[in-house]
């Protein structure tokens, strides 16, 4: 049976593929970095329920805005025709399908008339929607704006939730009457959950703890409503003090699934709570705890008989849970997002019982990356993209082939796509270990090229084998004539449990000869030039070029985001610190040895490699005393070639249009200067 499915399936693909060609344009656009700003991505993906529509949520990027803005679409399943709902940028996420399929709940920070005031933005509310687009109304008007909003099953009823600021602790006055300083602690925005009855618009407040609601979902019969909850609104509270709750609508009494003790049979206590769902029957309740550097656990807990059971579930060892990704299907079937050598799949577990599943079934087979999906029935939605595509909606039947829903990036049609390809290679330990090569469209073997190593984030993550455009270098380097080599190293996700685990305990030292073996790999094979290799990463990326460049002087060139120098400055100053406590295996007075043995700092005395370095400006996960600790060392007293480019006031990630445009700008005349052209004079001040 499953030979025959896969050749069905490949069959299918190859067809579809030979069918696209013969109408896709000539490939004659070299890509260049405004490209990147002309992709649109789908989010909030959601199969109406009588499946025969699907929204979805298209972001694309506005330069006047100088940031991204996402709207409302609607695709039928039957005809593929496409309707845009929303044309205003304020941000609709979060669209849930009303009972009967004609109406779509979100939230939107939406322009407002007042009267008395003229028109204002107003903080997050409630929309509703019709899927032709027409009757826009507004259905909440919390004054501090909704968090999290979710539609009963049966449609009468809307459950949101608010918070408000509150002055706790020891000194509430002093905080209140200095509200204007900075406090460590203090002022806390709790939560509130809200209903609302869509039939007489009377709501009332269920729960109004003195804590955090993190996420909720009502269970279909509407009798149980699960939260994920935390003491206080610090990120670094969701790290070990998270735990689900379950409110009662008859009893409005609310009892603890995760008591105390829960965590301690994990591989860490700092796990994160994510993804609550309810089987359709309603006796059901699954979530996820992920952790930084140890795969991602599920867990369900069932009612039967009066009394509660809570069971992790066990999953195969050689793909990797994505987190928060579940979903019930029909009956007890539970799907997810997986990860396996490169590739995310949705996957499901049959007949999910007492801790136990029956079958592990591949729902979308194939060469693909999934980002999101939905089902509804019998239909299955899913947002995939392969090497040659983009991200886009497809249909997916129980054969696993796929129908193609939108097109929302046509004009990749033209594009020189880079030639993706996984290499493999004997890595620390003589280990196997993978990477994502791209080389230039058209390019011939037998010249080795500039090549960058670019590293991805994490650790606990992976680059996929997927044509990525991105601001680290996917796609856009290839264009510019390198090879870029994007190795999954040592602690990255879907290579199994143990590959990933290995790393805890060795951060700068195996996942780095990891890399190095990676380039020893592909200047053996004649693809990367020795005298032209470059190296770059963000985050955890940044903080193995770091590494890199402490190690060894065969880097030419280099450029370090949002990078950690110092683990103990790491520990001190970030807001996820178990992220630390989890790699360096304990606490700085326990393990001080381990602290420093992970920092580059202190290793950068031969350091030769010119050197880039970005930071935002306001990131609390990677603060820049990092950055300008780095600069420091290269410039003042190593009299390295160093830029430091410090964006005020964006977080870990940028998010500003001009930001991002800087930063690629930057990197592609940083690795001209060094590794196309060294010795040529070169203006750095060039527009790209």
């Amino acid at each position: 049976m499953l030979p025959n499915r896969i050749s069905a399936t490949v069959a299918f693909m190859l067809s579809a593929l030979l069918i696209s060609a013969s109408a896709q344009p000539q490939r004659t656009h070299d890509i260049q970095p405004d490209d990147y700003f002309s992709l649109a991505h789908i989010r909030d993906v959601a199969v109406s329920p009588d499946g025969e529509f699907v929204a979805y949520t298209e972001v694309r990027w506005d330069s006047l805005l100088d940031r991204t803005t996402s709207d409302l679409w609607v695709v039928a399943t039957t005809d593929k025709s496409r309707r845009r709902l929303t044309y205003d940028p304020a941000n609709d996420t979060a669209a849930q399908w009303s009972q009967d399929s004609r109406h779509l709940y979100f939230l939107s920070k939406r322009s407002v008339a007042q009267p008395e005031s003229g028109v204002e933005i107003a903080p997050k509310q409630v929309w509703r929607i019709s899927r032709e687009g027409i009757g826009l109304q507004q259905i909440t008007r919390a004054r501090e704006g909704v968090s999290q909003v979710e539609l009963a099953k049966d449609g009468s009823r809307l459950l949101f939730t608010t918070s408000e600021p509150e002055y706790a602790g020891e000194w509430p006055a002093l905080h209140k009457q200095y509200s204007h300083l900075e406090y460590g602690r203090g002022k806390v925005n709790f939560s509130q959950l809200h209903m609302l009855d869509l039939s007489s618009w009377r709501s009332r407040k269920l729960v109004a703890a003195r804590q955090v609601i993190v996420d909720f979902a009502v269970a279909p019969d509407g009798n149980r409503i699960a939260m994920i909850t935390r003491p206080d609104n610090t990120l670094l509270k969701n790290e070990g003090w998270s735990r689900v709750e379950v409110y009662d609508v008859a009893s409005e009494a609310t009892s603890v699934l995760t008591e105390q003790g829960w965590r301690d049979s994990h591989p860490s206590p700092f796990g994160w709570l994510a993804g609550l769902c309810w089987s359709e029957d309603s006796q059901a309740l699954a979530f996820t705890i992920g952790f930084d550097g140890y795969p991602a656990e599920i867990y369900v807990g069932e009612w039967a008989g009066g009394s509660i059971s809570l069971r992790a579930l066990q999953g195969p060892e050689d793909i990797t849970l994505q987190s928060g990704s579940l979903q019930w299907g029909a009956g007890r079937e539970l799907c997810f997002l997986g990860q396996k050598q490169a590739r995310r799949r949705a996957y499901s577990l049959s007949q999910v019982r007492d801790g136990r599943h029956t079958s592990l079934r591949e729902l979308t087979p194939g060469d693909v990356v999934v980002s999101g999906f939905s089902l509804a029935g019998n239909k299955l939605v899913a947002s995939k993209s392969t090497v040659a595509t983009a991200a886009d909606l497809f249909l997916v039947n129980k054969r696993g082939e796929y129908q193609r829903l939108t097109e929302i990036n046509p004009q990749v049609a033209s594009w020189k796509l880079p030639r993706i390809s996984i290499v493999k290679w004997a890595g620390a330990n003589s280990d196997t270990v993978a990477g994502i090569l791209e080389l230039p469209a058209g390019h011939k073997s037998g010249e080795p090229l500039p090549t960058i190593v670019q590293i991805h984030g994490g650790p606990t993550s992976a680059s996929l084998h997927r044509f990525e455009l991105s601001t680290g270098g996917r796609g856009l380097l290839p264009g510019q004539g390198y090879a870029l080599f994007s190795p999954n190293y040592r602690g990255s996700t879907g290579y199994g449990d143990r590959f990933m685990t290995e790393l805890m305990g060795r951060e700068n030292d195996i996942e780095v000869d990891d890399i190095l073996t990676g380039v020893d790999a592909l200047v053996a094979r004649g693809i990367a030039d020795p005298e032209r290799l470059g190296v770059m990463g963000w985050s955890n990326g940044g903080f193995l070029t770091n590494c890199l460049i402490a190690r060894t002087t065969r880097f030419k060139a280099a450029s370090s985001g949002a990078g950690v120098i110092d683990q103990l400055m790491q520990w001190g100053l970030e807001d996820t610190p178990g992220h630390v406590i989890n790699f360096m295996q304990g606490q700085p007075w326990s393990k001080a040895n381990a602290y420093r043995a992970a920092s580059p700092l202190y290793s950068l005395g031969k350091t030769t490699t010119p050197t880039l370095i970005h930071v935002g400006g306001a990131d609390e996960r990677v603060p820049a005393a990092h950055a300008r600790t780095l600069y420091r060392a290269l410039n003042h007293y190593l009299r390295v070639d160093t830029e430091l480019v410090v964006y005020p006031g964006e977080p870990h990630g940028l998010s500003k249009y001009r930001n991002r445009k800087a930063k690629m700008a930057w990197d592609l005349a940083w690795f001209d200067k060094y590794l196309l052209r060294p010795e040529a004079e070169m203006s750095m001040g060039q527009a790209w």
